[in-house]
């Protein structure tokens, strides 16, 4: 056999048994396939994970966890247990020190359960970073509907989610405000919201490809949702719809109840009688996520009569960083679970994620890194979505300052608040790396252009994280 840089073997996927966990120990299975105890039982708070996994975690990982949902979350903790049990799935032992480790270690734990330890201590937000990074939100057209593309449009339904990620993109509009993060609220009355994009879509036939996200469309009532997706279809221009929904991975239990795959089977039979292209995209980041629950609830959505379920994932540092990491969850996908790996975007520039994001030049290299091993149709395409620019492939940058860490991009269409700027289409934008990747004289010119701002940081938010890192010292020493 050829020595490889990526080797594949088939692996079949496995549901981790969820028993281990002391506080799931008597669920049955029936109890675990159904979404309602699914969503009565996520993970809102720090006692409700110690009541799920009691002292198996040291307790320097709840105040760890503690003071990060106090100082740096920008969104809160929302947890299904079917996404809790896909962390540290082969754990064993039962001591804290086991437990605490592969906790720590764990690629979903640290995007789902972020912690202050994992925030970068010298630069947790880049200087440039934004609440709404890609200004979502002035290019509304009416509420909740961002015209950013010519032929393209994005519906927030809603603005909540059956789980929320650490990485957000939406983090100033999504889920529940935070100690650190007033978020943004929708006015108009859900119906209201809808007849507003419904009739902007009418009178707009240049449109024709919408995005129906939030939020995330499994937290809409089935009902509302048929009722929208009907009346979208009433739009003759409209020639492609995407349900965007990230819980046919966190809860597939929502996408395999009845209601649900009778519903989506009449929405699909209509789509497919006028020619639509309807197709749900989910957000997978790891190989862990992808369990038979998961390929379960795909295929009921594929034999409903979806056109694709694809996947849109989030490049990030310490998840899924490597090839190995990025070529296993797309086998995992496109081999076992008949999603199609379509995007990774690299991470947005929103506050304290820069501990996640990675640079422009490693996401090149991992796109050269999985060229070649998948089918071609199933090689997704590595994207950094530039403010004000939109999404462009890695290698698609026109200049790069490696130093600064500082790429430049062009754009060929102008978004909806730009109709009268005549540099739009010449103007270069730039995208930042995150500056603790930069080579030393890179992370100095930073360190001296916001030595101001830098020094207004809160001397007892670094108090506190100096604490927290002895925490984590001292309880590694006790367990050795």
């Amino acid at each position: 056999m050829i020595e490889q840089p990526y080797q594949y073997r088939r692996r079949r996927l496995e549901e981790p048994d969820w028993t281990r966990f002391p506080g799931w120990a008597d669920v049955t299975e029936a109890d675990w396939a159904s979404a309602q105890w699914q969503r009565v039982h996520c993970v809102k708070n720090v006692k409700q994970l110690r009541e799920v996994v009691g002292d198996r975690l040291h307790e320097s990982f709840y105040e760890d966890l503690a003071a990060d949902m106090e100082r740096s979350a920008t969104m809160s903790m929302l947890l299904p247990p079917q996404m809790l049990n896909t962390m540290a799935p082969h754990v064993e032992e039962t001591g804290a020190g086991s437990w605490t480790d592969a906790f720590y270690a764990d690629p979903v734990r640290r995007y789902m359960l972020p912690v202050a330890s994992d925030r970068h201590p010298d630069w947790p937000s880049h200087p440039f970073a934004a609440r709404d990074s890609l200004h979502e939100h002035d290019m509304w057209a009416v509420e909740g509907l961002t015209h950013r593309y010519p032929t393209k449009v994005l519906a927030e339904l809603l603005s909540t989610c059956p789980q929320y990620c650490g990485h957000c993109t939406r983090m100033d509009l999504v889920g529940n405000s935070t100690p650190t993060v007033d978020k943004r609220r929708l006015a108009l009355k859900p119906v209201d919201r809808q007849t507003a994009i419904l009739d902007y879509l009418d009178s707009h036939p240049g449109v024709r490809d919408v995005v129906v996200s939030g939020g995330d469309v499994a937290n809409l009532p089935w009902k509302q949702l048929e009722r929208f997706l009907d009346r979208l279809l009433d739009v003759e221009t409209i020639r492609d719809i995407r349900l965007a929904t990230k819980a046919l991975m966190g809860l597939p239990q929502h996408w395999l109840q009845d209601e649900i795959v009778e519903g989506m089977a009449r929405v699909a039979k209509r789509a497919a009688g006028q020619g639509v292209n309807l197709a749900i995209h989910t957000h997978i980041n790891h190989v862990n996520s992808v369990t038979p629950a998961v390929a379960k609830a795909a295929a009921a959505m594929l034999d409903a009569g979806v056109r694709d379920v694809r996947n849109q994932g989030v490049l990030m540092r310490g998840v899924n960083d490597t090839q190995a990491d990025l070529l296993d969850l797309c086998f995992a996908l496109q081999g076992e679970a008949n999603i199609l790996p379509y995007y990774f975007y690299m991470c947005d520039m929103i506050p304290n994620a820069e501990h996640w994001r990675t640079s422009v030049a490693q996401a090149q290299e991992l796109q050269t890194a999985i060229m070649g091993y998948l089918p071609g149709y199933a090689t997704p395409r590595i994207i950094c979505d530039v403010p004000m620019v939109g999404k462009r492939w890695v290698h698609q940058l026109s200049e790069y300052d490696r130093e600064l860490g500082i790429s430049y991009w062009t754009k060929n269409y102008r978004t909806s608040i730009e109709a009268d700027d005549p540099d739009a289409l010449t103007r270069r934008y730039p995208f930042y790396d995150p500056i603790d990747t930069l080579p030393k004289a890179g992370q100095q010119w930073w360190a001296n252009m916001h030595a101001p701002v830098r020094a207004k940081e809160d001397g007892d938010a670094a108090a506190a994280r100096s604490r927290q890192a002895a925490a984590r010292q001292d309880a590694a020493a006790e367990v050795a």
